[in-house]
Order: structure tokens, then sequence, then C-alpha cells
């Protein structure tokens, strides 16, 4: 059937009103930075693709610039690209480019809550207090540093206990390294094999995999058209859904056998926090926050540590060279007969540089969580308006060429000056910059070391394959570079 007269009509208004809108918008944005012009609804989908996001982005630069902008639906995001321009906006203009961006996909979750997505006043009080209780509980102290080296020790009695069989050391190190966290903020550790300890591990493994999928990149992008539709966008809220009922579990267990005067754990002291301000109407210390914060530390303090663990693996066998240099540093530093300590790394400088190298080259988070900016800012003589969305690309950080010698492959010389001594660079920002740097630098930092060390003064790491089998690629790159699957042996030494 041909479509009527009113029908053509009525199209052709629309498309009028489409393209006035489209006009009067570009008018509106003229002082934004440059970009591709957007599609209603679509924005620039079909110049960014879901499974290559990062590349798209990286592409769309070398025509726009360092600063430029794009519509992911709707939604406005100025992205910055270089060592220069992040550190510009998140060092040098802190405060405008200290606000949380939108994440669609965990928007059902948090909701603006918790110490990672909230914003303004809430923000502050809830990172404040974060920062605080960490320390009180020995973050970057000695007495966190005695608690990694009991975890070091009995994740390499787990490792020796394979008997030099090959095995996916995936869990393995995700316990151990949340068994460091879990200390802090529930009060205790987990042994390995507790089943629900485990299962947590594996929904917070899946989790930070689906993330990153090309599906969780293109509801980033098209949540406006797919928020109310069935699909697997749905499995994220699920997973961290199940992780806060355990959260909840523990809160409500800890109320009940709370002694004001001897908190021991993280959940203790936000508990004491919010009787202390149950009067004030203004206050962050709620059990929502409560619940959310601590699943914010409880994740980033697991997921991020082990991945890096699982690429530090992969490189040392890829480059056995570099794994036996390490060796040799340690057998000159420490030797056999007592276990690495922080104090340490100050006299390694090539097993520092290797760790450095290991989190560049890994770049496990190459987008950043989403910034926002908090007023109208001119920067770099473009007008932001507030709130608008900001991508510091954090992987074209690690790798510009502006700032290592060797940006594009894997070489610890990029942490190292011509005497060998360790060369701190500014462009090392695995942990962001500014304002939103992560919580658990020093905790992360301490835990990198120690780990590592640890295993290679007694375990040599042996891939199934030849060196340049080893598979490269991450099994998923969108939020998260997830580590490749992969198996190996522990060798005595």
């Amino acid at each position: 059937m041909e479509p009527s007269g009113t029908f053509l009509l009525l199209l052709a208004f629309l498309t009028l009103l489409l393209l006035f809108l489209a006009f009067r918008g570009g008018r509106r944005a003229a002082r934004l930075p440059p970009g591709p012009p957007a599609l209603p609804l679509l924005g620039n989908l079909l110049q960014i693709s879901p499974s290559r996001t990062l590349q798209s982005l990286l592409k769309l630069s070398q025509t726009y610039g360092p600063v430029f902008t794009v519509y992911l639906g709707a939604r406005r995001v100025v992205v910055l690209r270089g060592h220069a321009a992040v550190r510009e906006a998140l060092v040098e203009n802190a405060d405008a480019f200290a606000g949380r961006g939108r994440m669609p996909t965990v928007e059902k979750t948090f909701q603006g809550h918790g110490v990672v997505f909230s914003n303004g006043e809430r923000w502050r009080q809830l990172r404040r207090f974060s920062l605080t209780v960490l320390r009180d509980f020995g973050m970057g102290r000695k007495s966190i540093e005695g608690r990694i080296q009991e975890e070091a020790q009995v994740l390499l009695r787990e490792l020796r206990s394979t008997q030099e069989k090959p095995f996916d050391p995936t869990y393995l190190l995700s316990c151990a390294v949340s068994n460091v966290i879990c200390s802090i903020v529930f009060g205790n550790r987990f042994d390995y094999r507790d089943e629900e300890f485990l299962e947590l591990l594996q929904m917070m493994n899946e989790s930070f995999r689906e993330l990153s999928t090309p599906w969780s990149q293109f509801y980033e992008m098209g949540e406006t058209l797919l928020k109310h539709l069935p699909g697997p966008h749905t499995k994220i809220p699920r997973l961290l859904a199940r992780m806060r009922s355990f959260i909840a579990r523990r809160v409500r267990k800890n109320a009940e056998t709370l002694e004001p005067g001897l908190p021991r754990d993280f959940i203790d002291c936000f508990l004491l926090q919010m009787e202390k301000e149950k009067d004030n109407p203004s206050s962050a210390f709620n059990t929502e926050n409560l619940e959310l914060t601590t699943l914010n530390l409880f994740f980033a303090g697991t997921e991020t540590v082990s991945s890096t663990l699982r690429y530090g693996f992969l490189m040392l066998m890829k480059h056995p060279d570099v794994q036996e240099k390490v060796y040799e540093e340690i057998e000159r530093v420490i030797g056999r007969d007592r276990a690495p300590n922080i104090e340490d790394r100050s006299r390694m400088p090539y097993t520092d540089a290797v760790i450095h190298e290991i989190q560049r080259y890994s770049d496990l988070i190459p987008m950043n969580v989403p910034h926002a900016v908090t007023r109208d800012i001119l920067f770099r003589g473009y007008l932001i308006p507030k709130d608008t969305d900001v991508f510091p690309l954090l992987s074209s950080v690690l790798h510009d060429p502006s700032a290592f010698k060797h940006p594009d492959t894997f070489d610890p010389s990029n942490f190292l000056d011509e005497n060998g001594r360790f060369k701190k660079n500014e462009a090392f920002v695995p942990f962001s910059s500014g304002k939103r740097v992560c919580l658990g630098e020093a905790l992360a930092r301490m835990e990198l070391f120690l780990f590592l060390t640890t295993i290679l003064q007694s375990l040599r790491l042996q891939p199934l394959v030849p060196p340049a089998q080893l598979p490269s690629a991450p099994l998923e790159s969108g939020f998260a570079n997830i580590p490749p699957i992969y198996q190996l042996r522990m060798v005595s030494r």
C-alpha cells in the first residue's frame, strides 16, 4: 500500500523538525570540543563500535584532537586523550573534573550511592570517612603489611600444593587478594575452600567480565532505547544484588554484636558513625551507603589486584629473562631465609620497575571510570557545561609515546634510568589521578610487591606452551581489559 499524502507531509515535517533541533543544538554546542556529527537517539553509534570502544575513540581523536565530544545515544561525553590533556583536567583542574559520570550498566544497583558512584556532599563525606577508616585499619602501614605477608604465605602453600601440575591461577589469586580487603571490611579472612566465599568470588569475577563485554558497551550507548527491554544487560544488576545481599547479612550480624568501644572492621565503624549522625538529615551515613560502599571496597579491592597479578604471571612467562632477573634481585637483596617486606622495594629497582610495567602494560581500566564536570568550565578554549560526562582515557596516558620510550611493548626499562635506578613517571596512572584517584592505591601497591616477590622467591612460573604462543589479547576489552584464561605450572626453585 502506497503511503498517504498526510503521512508523507508528517514525515517531511518531522524530518525538518529534527534538522532544526540538530542545527539549534549545534549552535548551542558551538563552544564544545569538536566531534563527529551525531544522529538523533543513536548519537555516534555508527562511529563507535561496542566491541572496540577504546579503539574507536582513539581513532576519532586522530581527526578531532586530544579533546573531543561524542554522543553515546543522547548522552554527551567529552573524551580526553594523552598524558597532557588528562593531567590538565584531573590534576590541574581537579575540583571541576571531580564529578562521577554516569555508568548505566550499574546505575540500577548504585543509583548515586556508595563511595565510587556518589557525587557532591555525599561523596565527600563517604570518601573522607573511608580513607580515615582504611588508614586506621593499617592501609599503607606496617599493620596491614603483616596481614599481607601472612596471606602471601597461605597462597604460597596453596601454589605448592598443585605439585607442579597445570592449573588455572584465577581463583587462588582472587582468594588471597580478597582476604586482605576482607580482613578490613569484614574483620576476618575466609578459607580458600569456603563455598560461600568461592561463590562470591565467582559472581565478582563474572560481573567484572560482563561489564566489559560488547553488549555492556552497547548498553552504555543505547541505554535510553534498551533499559526497558529484556537482555544480557539485566545480568549485571542481578549479580551485584546477590553480592549486596551477602554484605547486608554481614551488616545485620555486625549490628547485633556491635561493641561501641571496640570496632572490629569497616562495617562496625560505619555503624557507629550512623548512630552518631542519626539526627543529621544531611548525613550520608545510612544503611544503603554502608552496603554499597562496602561493595565498592570489596569489589575493587579484589578484582583489580587479582587481575593485575594474573596479567603479571602471564607477562613473566612470556618474558622468562625478566622473570629470572627479578629472581636474581630477590636472591641478592632478600635471600631465601626470610619473607619479603615492603622496605625491600626501595632496594629492588628492577623488581619495582617490572611491577610498574605490568600495571602499565595490562592497562586494566583503559577508559577510566567516567568522570563529570561539577561546573561549567572553560577548558583549552572550549566551554564544557556542568554535568557533562568525561572519559579520561587512561590507556592513552599509559601508552603515550611522549611519556614512555617503548609505549607499545612490555619493557621494564620504561621505569629505569640509564644507571638501572627506578625512575618515576607522571604518566603512570593505573589508579587514575586527581580527586577521584583510587582509594586503595597504597594497599594495592603493597599487595602487588609482596605477593609477587613471595611467590617468585620460591617458585618458577612455567608455561605449558612456548612463551611466544601464550595468549596476549584480553578475554574481553570494554570497561576493563579482562586477562585471558591460561594454565601454568609452579616449579620449585
